[in-house]
């Protein structure tokens, strides 16, 4: 009997976690999606990430951490207010203050437990380089290194396996993995970006920002801003 390979998705409810996801479904994966609250401003990623899960029908592990050092990122402390600049300054050379220490370490630590406990071959990601805020976790070298450690540590590594961790975003304009989005009809109108927690996106986030830079650039109307 054949089993249909797993893999375990790190889900915001995002734009490029959802493409993630339906990259990995398209892929032939059995999914798994993570989606974790950890102090932000607003619960609307985890609606999303509800929402997107049960529309495709991926089991959905909704969790939550309570560290109270994360106030340090203005995304946690609501006394903090979320930074604004131009898309031509949100160019990857400093390191905002939406910053979340050690996020997507952890993030991907978890979805390597939830791997290895379910024997999935791979954790898919959705970081990218490309269009980015600047965060020293969400580049290539990064995953590198972190994925010769999961194999270290890990019951799967250390029995002659694997766990892969996937990032097929990493690379990709906001613009290309839109047009990805399309073509593998991932459920965009129902995504969220935006970092604050308003009734519609702000538009002023970095976040916002390069979201409609990516539908301009991909002369695609955003499906998500169409009532």
């Amino acid at each position: 009997m054949n089993h249909k390979k797993k893999a375990v998705i790190m889900f915001s409810g995002g734009l490029d976690s959802t493409a993630a996801l339906c990259w990995a479904l398209d892929k032939g994966y059995e999914c798994f999606a993570v989606t974790i609250s950890y102090g932000q401003k607003h619960i609307k990623e985890k609606k999303s990430a509800q929402r997107i899960a049960k529309l495709l029908g991926v089991k959905l592990f909704d969790l939550k951490l309570d560290l109270p050092w994360l106030k340090s990122s203005s995304l946690v402390d609501k006394n903090k207010k979320i930074p604004s600049f131009k898309v031509s300054e949100i160019n990857g050379k400093k390191i905002p203050s939406t910053y979340v220490p050690g996020r997507n370490l952890m993030f991907t630590s978890i979805g390597v437990s939830l791997a290895d406990s379910i024997k999935a071959e791979a954790v898919v990601l959705g970081p990218n380089i490309v269009d980015y805020s600047g965060y020293p976790d969400c580049r290539p070298v990064f995953y590198n290194a972190l994925e010769k450690a999961v194999n270290y540590g890990t019951e799967a590594g250390s029995s002659g396996g694997k766990i892969k961790l996937l990032m097929p975003l990493i690379k990709m304009s906001k613009a290309d993995i839109i047009k990805l989005s399309i073509k593998l009809k991932a459920p965009l109108k129902y995504t969220w970006s935006c970092y604050s927690g308003l009734k519609k996106p702000c538009g002023d986030c970095d976040s916002c920002k390069l979201r409609a830079k990516g539908f301009a650039e991909a002369g695609i109307k955003d499906p998500a801003l169409i009532k």
